[in-house]
């Protein structure tokens, strides 16, 4: 197996340890009381103006803000510099998924004590994924990514559907839509997106990995997670939904033609279906996650992040108490709403999220379904290495899908689960089984 970023992390964390564990209380007692100057990571679109608004109210903490790239090259930027002993920043944008990967390399501060009690600012979904399964907070959740279905309403309106409650429903709807038009469907299935199906998983009640002390459980081949596969396999091969993968050419070509009349996404999706299809505008509605007991309401997340206080700050307590305003006050959520286009994390947002997007300007309640699926979220912890657990889905999922079998969707998990636990047995991770 080639060597991953899990492998890298694996093998320098005793060092990383000796070399800058604990660096942040160090300086506790040494932290400047005058000015001081904080610099901060994130690739979130006008977040200097953001911070312009905390610099102007205190003079004594001033932050600076440097643009970078998400996904796996902040978190390999970042380790980069922890390894070297410098060069990090005081605080950094850490997708929920990768928090894992960098507190295993002790990159993060537990910034418990300056926190305070924030547990209950926040949906538990959110909350769980930057406490990794223990007492200690390693980041603040900054925005949340429930998700949620959306439709042409026209369509369903033509065809005399309402948007499905349970995924049943879902699966009544995608064959009546295609039945009526062979060159429609409701969806696809994409298998070059991990982070949707493991929403999917998490909607179902699964949770890939868990943690007990220093003890690591993998448990991507469970029952809720097989639900999910066999479903969507299912409907692959009768041919009920597509399976072209999203973001491609094709895929943008589908939603402006109307070929494919629904997307189960996140909140975030009014600006994808702005960008790659606009000339739909007004023909769309949102609505919640279709579900598995309509009795018992849940969801799954695709995407968000938190905001970190990085072990190599000099200024712990000052970093807490900015990234605590940036993802608590009604002041900073506006901001975040309007200016930085992220939904906040933070469950009294209301008064940030007024206005629908313009995407969907007809549809008043549209941050009212997301604030009540925002709360629905179940918990989910993320492993160390979600990279190869992800890299597996994109393969054995692809070939499922490409071969159209619902077996070898259901049969991908056993793969998944026995190359992400043996990638962190030889990278050397305490693992369970």
């Amino acid at each position: 197996m080639k060597k991953t970023l899990a492998g890298v992390l694996a093998a320098s964390l005793l060092l990383l340890t000796a070399a800058c564990g604990g660096g942040s209380d160090d300086d506790s007692s040494t932290e400047a009381t005058g000015p001081v100057e904080l610099s901060y990571w994130t690739w979130t679109p006008n977040m200097d103006k953001v911070v312009e608004t905390w610099n102007a109210a205190h003079p004594d903490i001033k932050v600076t803000v440097n643009k970078q790239d998400g996904g796996d090259p902040a978190v390999t930027k970042l380790l980069t510099a922890i390894k070297a002993g410098s060069g990090a920043p005081d605080i950094m944008q850490a997708e929920y998924q990768k928090i894992p990967t960098l507190v295993s390399a002790d990159a993060l501060a537990d910034i418990k004590d300056e926190a305070g009690s924030l547990k209950d600012k926040f949906p538990e979904a959110n909350w769980t994924s930057v406490t990794v399964g223990s007492d200690s907070v390693y980041a603040v959740p900054q925005d949340n990514a429930p998700l949620m279905f959306f439709y042409r309403k026209d369509v369903f309106d033509k065809l005399g559907l309402a948007a499905p409650k349970t995924w049943d429903e879902y699966a009544a709807a995608a064959r009546k839509v295609h039945q009526a038009d062979a060159k429609q469907y409701l969806g696809t299935f994409s298998a070059a997106d991990a982070g949707q199906f493991a929403g999917l998983a998490q909607q179902a009640g699964a949770s890939w990995w868990s943690v007990d002390g220093d003890t690591w459980n993998v448990n991507i081949n469970d029952a809720a997670t097989q639900k999910v596969a066999g479903f969507w396999g299912g409907l692959v091969q009768e041919g009920a939904i597509s399976n072209t993968p999203q973001y491609t050419p094709e895929w943008n070509a589908a939603l402006n033609d109307g070929s494919q009349v629904g997307w189960v996404s996140a909140v975030w999706a009014p600006g994808v279906l702005e960008g790659n299809a606009g000339k739909t505008k007004g023909k769309w509605a949102a609505a919640p996650l279709p579900q598995w007991d309509a009795a018992t309401p849940k969801t799954g997340n695709w995407g968000g992040s938190a905001t970190a206080v990085t072990t190599q700050s000099k200024h712990k307590k000052q970093a807490t108490e900015f990234i605590q305003w940036l993802n608590t006050d009604p002041a900073a959520l506006k901001l975040l709403a309007g200016t930085a286009n992220v939904y906040p994390a933070a469950l009294d947002s209301s008064e940030a999220l007024a206005t629908p997007p313009a995407f969907f300007a007809g549809q008043a309640d549209f941050y009212t379904i997301a604030a009540e699926a925002a709360k629905q979220g179940n918990p989910f912890t993320y492993g160390p290495n979600v990279n190869v657990a992800y890299s597996a889905f994109n393969d054995t999922f692809g070939k499922a899908a490409e071969a159209k079998q619902s077996a070898q969707f259901t049969a991908a998990l056993a793969t998944m689960q026995q190359q992400t636990l043996d990638d962190m047995k030889n990278t050397g991770f305490k693992v369970a089984g």
